[in-house]
């Protein structure tokens, strides 16, 4: 079945690159950074009190046991409020179609990893192979002009269809992912469809690759041409 066949090449590309997959590795890094920096903010918060207490009792009044609850407060409710909004937003699916051509495929990236653990185990294998895929797709992205056909391409399937149809599965009700209605699996779907999504993210790289490749071997025979051509 072809989205065995590419559940297979994508468990494959996986391992060659390392036993946890990459995109694992940033959705942890990320929650890592993020809890991190709501300690730091809440310590930096905590300190502020420490201190600011202390010194309001010794130049304008004694805090006395009201103004200590009162601050006790304070920081439980601004530590609440920090912990409730990372300092770092993350990113949503719906700014994925307006966001620059070159930021895209990491960007794409950054918002598969806050979705895989809603994902079922087969789909995870496919979204880890994608998400390698983007890492590639990043920098061959950089100079590439959003006028281009594949510029517009790329937009549609990283930005737009792929979006769609994770969320569209997400919207499907837990009790009926696996068979759904009239002997149709969401599950499968989604598999299949993200499959179809890895083909042609490996396509599309492909297709700038073959570009850049016909550009250098071009640049390489005029330098022939000019400075050997001479010397003859």
């Amino acid at each position: 079945m072809e989205s065995e066949r590419i559940l297979a090449r994508a468990e494959e590309a996986l391992r060659r690159h390392g036993m946890e997959p990459r995109l694992a590795q940033r959705a942890r890094a990320a929650r890592r950074r993020s809890f991190f920096g709501n300690v730091k903010r809440i310590a930096l918060v905590a300190g502020a009190l420490m201190i600011g207490l202390p010194l309001w009792g010794l130049i304008i009044a004694p805090v006395g046991t009201t103004g200590l609850m009162i601050a006790v407060l304070a920081f439980i409710v601004a530590a609440v409020v920090l912990m409730a909004f990372p300092r770092t937003p993350l990113v949503t699916g719906e700014v994925l179609p307006t966001t620059e051509l070159a930021l895209l495929p990491l960007k794409t990236e950054e918002w598969l990893a806050g979705q895989r653990r809603a994902l079922p185990a087969p789909a995870t294998r496919l979204v880890d192979g994608i998400g390698l895929k983007l890492e590639i797709l990043a920098p061959q992205l950089q100079a590439l002009d959003e006028r281009e056909p594949v510029a517009a391409d790329i937009r549609r399937l990283i930005g737009d269809e792929l979006p769609e149809l994770v969320k569209g599965y997400q919207r499907v009700p837990l009790n009926l992912r696996k068979e759904g209605l009239n002997g149709i699996s969401p599950d499968k779907q989604l598999v299949e469809g993200l499959a179809v999504v890895d083909e042609e993210l490996d396509r599309l790289s492909k297709q700038l690759a073959s570009g850049d490749l016909n550009r250098f071997a071009t640049q390489g025979r005029y330098l022939e041409l000019k400075y050997q051509g001479d010397t003859a």
